[in-house]
């Protein structure tokens, strides 16, 4: 099924690529089959299903904090918050925890949740728990290597590590009309590139990974 994703602005990701105002995704089942002006698209494929989005659509985010946020860190589940808080539980609240595989495993998929939330497609670092890798491959995220430990405090947001990248540190790739190129990409409620790096990933509103919308807040 051809689906076509337009958002108000769109950002390949490709510093040669400028900006296309009302740009537009063509995706084709699990891969991009062309991006460019909506009109454009929609002429050359006018029974393609459309999703109009508000604001930027850009390549997917790399989260470089993979074992930290999922690994060694526990998620609470909204039933738990009277006990455990909302947020994530680490260091001696998580040994205290002591929480079984079953429940680091549910912890995980809470946590790929909430970076689905934040635009984030993959993750890097090495994963060793079998329940933590199941949940990362069920919702389609990538693990990339990382050569070194990334600084600072853990965090969803990929763009506010080291006090703030820009997207283009951010992105896993840039979004390429090469043959079997996955669709994965976000969209995000910004205008542009510097509102969002201002407002940061939390402003995320959709998130498709191998052309599936795996997350949506409106």
């Amino acid at each position: 099924m051809l689906t076509i994703h337009t958002a108000d602005l769109l950002v390949t990701g490709d510093p040669l690529r400028p900006p296309v105002a009302g740009g537009a995704v063509l995706v084709d089942g699990r891969t991009v089959a062309s991006f460019g002006p909506y009109e454009e698209l929609a002429e050359a494929s006018p029974t393609a299903r459309v999703r109009r989005w508000p604001g930027l659509l850009t390549p997917g985010l790399l989260n470089p904090y993979g074992p930290e946020l999922l690994e060694h860190a526990y998620h609470p589940d909204p039933r738990e918050a009277d006990e455990l808080g909302t947020e994530p539980l680490t260091g001696e609240a998580l040994a205290a925890l002591a929480p079984t595989d079953a429940r680091r495993g549910a912890s995980a998929r809470r946590g790929v949740q909430r970076m689905l939330a934040h635009g984030t497609v993959a993750v890097a670092g090495d994963l060793w728990r079998p329940a933590v890798l199941d949940a990362v491959r069920r919702a389609g995220l990538t693990v990339e290597r990382r050569f070194t430990d990334p600084t600072g405090a853990p965090t969803l947001d990929p763009l506010a590590r080291d006090g703030g990248r820009s997207l283009r540190e951010a992105i896993v790739a840039p979004l390429a009309q090469v043959p079997g190129t996955a669709a994965t990409f976000a969209v995000f409620d910004a205008p542009d590139e510097a509102a969002l790096t201002a407002r940061g990933a939390s402003c995320c509103i959709a998130t498709v990974i191998d052309g599936r919308l795996l997350y949506r807040s409106r």
